[in-house]
């Protein structure tokens, strides 16, 4: 048998949660957007976990497309642990029996912003398809839920705050479409506190940042994935801007290790940001890419760096390493490396 492309990495997860997993043995999951980039990494980490710690426990995976996922995934959606569940979020019929643990992580990443044509479309499936989700939850009496929410929900990053804590209480603009996203997320969130209140779900909000891994569409608004397809491709490693916007990028493998322990031990109606709290601009990060790569590539910048500050989009994480313990373990350069490394050889 072939060795898993993600073994390193699930051992890593694994390594990192081994005391977490307990509260799964014998329970039943339900996984909203199990198919997209979130999801695949907590069935790829749920597995593994499943399988060595023999938990005996079962995924069900909400998606819209069985089919389409078989084919994306077919190790994942063939697994005895995981049943596929057809449906769409915002108005799936509800599965029988009863669930310990739900985690809703459905909305399109390759449309996270809200794509110009379809913003209503966005803001429609997170808020409907949040609010169905609850009441699934509610019904069945399942006592644990985790939302992926969203740093989007901050609104723009002021250029003299360098990160954002979780207490920064800037909103986006309600008036610009290309919002629906991060008002989606406000919405998602404040539905799950109303939750909490009227059922006492236990609501957990993860709210993520940038990150890089297997996984990640290359092909999308995304620019460290954009940049990692021009390696793959030959080069050059193009930058469609400027160059100075900052970001942070945290590997998969942690964002799975701090996505289960938000779930398992973080408080309830209290958000944290998941992401990392070392800043590089878009160019560094094209830099590095384009350095990483085997024979490295060229890098070419577009535009000219304007006069105005650079724009931000940076997490402070300081609550969850002082309230959780997690901090990210897997360097910039090392997350890069491992990421061209899973996708030149698909």
């Amino acid at each position: 048998m072939n060795p898993h492309p993600l073994e390193q990495d699930l051992d890593h997860i694994l390594n990192h949660t081994r005391g977490l997993w307990e509260e799964l043995r014998g329970a039943r999951l339900f996984l909203t957007g199990g198919t997209g980039f979130f999801g695949c990494w907590l069935l790829e980490s749920f597995t593994w976990a499943n399988d060595r710690l023999g938990l005996g426990a079962e995924a069900v995976v909400l998606t819209r497309n069985p089919e389409a996922f078989h084919k994306k995934a077919p190790h994942l959606a063939a697994h005895p642990a995981v049943r596929l569940y057809a449906g769409d979020v915002r108005d799936f019929a509800f599965p029988p029996g009863a669930f310990s643990h739900v985690i809703h992580a459905a909305t399109d990443v390759g449309n996270r912003r809200g794509a110009p044509e379809q913003p209503m479309e966005t803001l429609d499936t997170i808020v409907t398809g949040t609010r169905r989700v609850l009441d699934f939850a509610a019904a069945c009496g399942t006592p644990k839920l985790l939302l992926a929410s969203s740093g989007t929900v901050y609104g723009r990053q002021q250029p003299e705050l360098t990160h954002l804590p979780e207490t920064y209480s800037s909103t986006p603009n309600p008036l610009e479409p290309l919002s629906a996203y991060g008002e989606g997320k406000r919405l998602a969130e404040n539905l799950c506190a109303q939750y909490l209140a009227r059922h006492g779900i236990q609501t957990k909000i993860a709210r993520g940042f940038a990150f890089v891994g297997p996984y990640l569409p290359l092909d999308a608004h995304f620019a460290v994935g954009n940049f990692i397809r021009d390696a793959l491709r030959g080069g050059p490693v193009a930058v469609n801007g400027d160059g100075t916007p900052y970001r942070s990028y945290l590997y998969a493998a942690d964002l799975a290790v701090w996505l289960w322990t938000i779930l398992f031990r973080a408080p309830a109606g209290r958000p944290y940001n998941v992401g990392s709290g070392e800043a590089v601009t878009i160019l560094e990060t094209a830099r590095i890419v384009a350095a990483t790569a085997t024979p490295p590539r060229a890098v070419t910048v577009a535009q000219s760096p304007g006069l105005g500050p650079p724009q931000r989009y940076v997490p402070d994480v300081a609550r969850a390493k002082a309230e959780l313990g997690l901090e990210p373990t897997v360097p910039l350069a090392e997350a890069i490396r491992r990421t061209l490394r899973y996708y030149g050889k698909k």
